[in-house]
């Protein structure tokens, strides 16, 4: 723990000349059920000044640790340019048909990209909760091409902010509105590949010197 510790120090005092959002902190994640709650409050990352090119840019998610990660390939180098909170589908593991209410995963080797970037602003849902057809999406819907499935995008989370970070969609991925925002806008293109990992899944080698 004590090793963890002082690489998470260190590597916050790497960035201290960088502009960001928030400092990049170790952090906990204590389950509760379907919603998740981080031990350290300050979870959203974006580094901007650190973009050298949005084309090298993807996006990967955890569904073990309800973040989602955008890096840029630098060279021989993989960056971290921005983590956010987000939320999955409702029921644990790989989606298996329309309706299960899990999210789809992906692989390193065939990953899923951004199909089409919408407004959603007036789009509506009905969850069957009682509330009827309300916004439910954000500004944007990233909409992702995932084979086998349709409908599965990253979007926000209007009227549902109490289920970021956690377990509660349908099978899309929840963001913050603001987050959502700042993804779109400073990070987010047509094509860009997208990679879900599993819950049990762990880090990928370009991740390690950040934990």
């Amino acid at each position: 723990m004590k090793k963890k510790l002082l690489s998470s120090l260190l590597f916050s005092m790497c960035l201290m000349g960088a502009t960001a959002q928030t400092e990049i902190r170790e952090h906990v994640v204590m389950d509760h059920g379907n919603r998740a709650v981080r031990a350290d409050a300050d979870v959203t990352i974006s580094r901007p000044d650190l973009l050298r090119n949005k084309q090298k840019c993807f996006i990967l998610m955890s569904k073990k640790d309800y973040y989602l990660y955008v890096y840029e390939v630098q060279g021989r180098d993989t960056v971290m340019l921005a983590r956010y909170d987000c939320a999955f589908g409702l029921r644990v593991g790989n989606k298996q048909k329309r309706g299960d209410k899990k999210t789809p995963s992906s692989t390193m080797q065939k990953p899923f990209s951004i199909s089409q970037i919408a407004n959603a602003s007036t789009w509506r849902h009905d969850f069957g909760d009682g509330r009827g057809p309300i916004l439910s999406y954000g500004h944007w819907f990233l909409r992702l091409l995932t084979p086998g499935f349709s409908g599965i995008g990253i979007h926000g989370s209007t009227n549902n902010e109490s289920s970021v970070p956690g377990r509660d969609s349908e099978g899309c991925i929840r963001l913050p509105d603001s987050d959502l925002l700042v993804l779109k806008e400073r990070y987010a293109y047509k094509g860009m590949k997208v990679f879900v990992k599993g819950e049990e899944e762990g880090l990928k080698p370009f991740e390690k010197k950040y934990y």
